[in-house]
């Protein structure tokens, strides 16, 4: 079986790589504040939901609707996959988060893209040099520095706290099979075909869980904050399933890994303006170093040139 080859545009990539890192970075506030309202099921099934409507509506608009032979030369079994998995992961990291807090929840889904990374290297033939190795290294040390504070209360905690790492961790893992059955799909749909098809696909998934109802009797603050849950969904799985498409998965996966700086920096800023969204997080020194030493690592590692 051949295996999907980027464009070549890396400059592309690399813009929307950075645009899902802002997104997915401040998305677990908002998620954060709309499950003190909301069950889980339904959340996500509403984010797939309007996902799949909008996106279908613009590519109607455009004359874009994946076409019957694109279909048949797709992998179903691969679409499947796709599928199945990213709902797994939805349903793991927002339960997860329920259970935990957006800080720890981004600490812990950074296992995806470690797991991305290697997939990339293993599946798709990507290779690192030397220096790329050491940006790898310089990374993982910023993070055990950066998330010091998060990792002891991982070690330590117990009851729902450590229950809802677990959910987050397996959708980590989840969500890695999910992205590399993506990136392959790329060989035979666009990135935006394979998301409609998803995107409907999980909405499917999750129709029979879901409290509809419920949508009804929300206030405008949180049916505020629902719709930009669906909207994040909506652009920022655009843009990185359009990033596999111009650029190696190992080098979108490093780029992503800065999400959780996104996060803690955002969870800092609202905590000060509407402390009564989340409780605040306190850094130190030495998280603020870790945090440049993410930063520095994944710089090293995305804008490197790898050998294939």
């Amino acid at each position: 079986m051949s295996l999907h080859q980027s464009s070549g545009r890396w400059r592309l990539g690399l813009v929307l790589s950075l645009l899902t890192v802002l997104l997915w970075g401040i998305l677990p506030i908002a998620l954060a504040v709309i499950l003190q309202v909301l069950d889980v099921y339904t959340v996500v099934w509403f984010r797939f939901s309007v996902s799949f409507l909008l996106l279908a509506v613009y590519l109607g608009i455009r004359g874009k609707l994946p076409k019957l032979e694109q279909l048949r030369s797709a992998s179903w079994k691969l679409l499947a996959i796709a599928t199945l998995f990213l709902g797994i992961n939805y349903f793991f990291f927002t339960q997860g988060l329920s259970l935990t807090s957006p800080a720890n929840a981004e600490v812990l889904i950074q296992l995806s893209t470690l797991l991305l990374g290697f997939g990339g290297l293993v599946i798709f033939k990507e290779r690192y040099r030397l220096y790329q190795w050491i940006g790898v290294s310089v990374m993982i040390c910023g993070y055990v520095l950066f998330f010091r504070e998060q990792l002891t209360n991982l070690i330590t905690a117990h009851g729902t706290y450590l229950l809802g790492s677990v959910f987050i961790a397996l959708g980590s893992m989840s969500w890695a099979i999910y992205a590399l059955a993506q990136k392959q799909l790329l060989q035979s749909l666009s990135s935006a075909s394979i998301m409609l098809i998803i995107y409907g696909g999980c909405a499917l998934l999750f129709t029979p869980l879901a409290k509809v109802k419920s949508l009804l009797i929300l206030d405008p603050f949180h049916l505020g904050m629902l719709l930009f849950c669906a909207f994040n969904t909506l652009i920022a799985y655009g843009a990185f399933s359009e990033s596999l498409e111009h650029w190696e998965a190992s080098r979108v996966s490093a780029v992503i890994a800065l999400a959780p700086v996104v996060t803690l920096i955002a969870v800092a800023v609202v905590s000060v303006i509407a402390p009564n969204w989340i409780p605040s997080e306190h850094f130190s020194f030495v998280a603020i170093l870790g945090a440049g030493l993410v930063v520095t690592g994944s710089v090293a590692i995305a804008l490197g040139k790898a050998d294939s």
